[in-house]
């Protein structure tokens, strides 16, 4: 039997995660040399090759993806169980990796993170935007943001804010030059500002109107990646966005933008913290998620 190699398991997430000898050397505070030495000794052991290397890149080989799945969450109880232990005597502390879309961020970073980390200075936090539907385990994440319902099932999800509400909007100066649309089939003959995933497709627009359901896929000079952009460009005048009303809620009060369709608006389920429920979680994830529970209780979701 093969005794696990706690060095080497560490040496080689950090190599598998930076795709860099050189990277995770830095990181872990020794030479390349020396992390080189330590892959071949664990490659030797299992007797198959983890990576494959060229002079300018490092990628995992099949097995070592097998490997990669296997023992980064294990890695990672292992750690939450130390950190739990030793919190009695210390402040709690550990690192917590969170996917989202950029947007799905926010109403944390305002309204949860500040507090967090005065009461918690040695919980590092790291937020990752990406618009795919990250499979957080498998990725190396503690937790992700989605609407509630698309959560899996074997995860805990803890709600906060409202339903989540899409809009399409204008500038007035783009309203000047291009007339309102009295319906959704009018935007046709708009520029619209496109949404576009990681994984290639196309943002739809949905509308709904007293049990009447509408779907378009629009037309437009621009496609972005990121809401927060698509905002910026609307608000230049650029064309019709079609995002969370919560994304634009200052620009509407303030006249910047104009609510173009707002009786069409379809709301969608609001947005949640999940992880895994068949995991131990590290202190860390256990007391942000606990922060974010408490701050839900107090706003609440209508």
């Amino acid at each position: 039997m093969i005794r696990p190699d706690l060095p080497g398991l560490t040496a080689f997430i950090a190599i598998a995660e930076h795709r860099s000898f050189s990277g995770a050397a830095r990181v872990l505070g020794v030479s390349s040399s020396a992390l080189s030495h330590s892959m071949r000794n664990l490659e030797a052991r299992l007797q198959m090759r983890l990576f494959n290397r060229t002079t300018r890149s490092v990628s995992l080989t099949e097995a070592g993806e097998q490997l990669l799945r296997g023992v980064r969450p294990l890695m990672n109880d292992l750690t939450s169980v130390i950190n739990e232990v030793t919190s009695e005597r210390i402040s709690p502390s550990g690192s917590i990796r969170v996917s989202a879309s950029e947007s799905s961020f926010l109403p944390l970073i305002r309204h949860v993170v500040p507090d967090f980390v005065r009461c918690y200075p040695h919980i590092n936090i790291e937020f990752v935007a990406d618009n795919r539907l990250q499979d957080i385990v498998g990725d190396g994440f503690d937790a992700g943001i989605r609407l509630i319902d698309d959560v899996p099932r074997d995860m805990i999800a803890i709600r906060f804010g409202p339903d989540l509400r899409f809009a399409a909007v204008a500038s007035p100066d783009y309203l000047e030059q291009h007339p309102a649309p009295k319906q959704p089939q009018d935007l046709k003959a708009h520029r619209c500002i496109r949404f576009r995933f990681t994984s290639g497709g196309l943002f739809r627009w949905d509308f709904k109107c007293a049990g009447q359901s509408l779907s378009l896929d629009v037309e437009g000079p621009i496609t972005l990646d990121n809401i927060n952009l698509m905002v910026e460009a609307a608000l230049a005048g650029a064309g019709v966005a079609w995002v969370p009303v919560t994304t634009v809620a200052e620009h509407l009060r303030d006249g910047r933008l104009i609510n173009l369709l707002p009786q069409w608006s379809p709301n969608y389920s609001g947005l949640c913290l999940y992880y895994p429920a068949n995991r131990h979680p590290p202190i860390a994830l256990r007391l942000f998620a606990q922060a974010v529970r408490e701050w839900s209780s107090r706003v609440g979701t209508d």
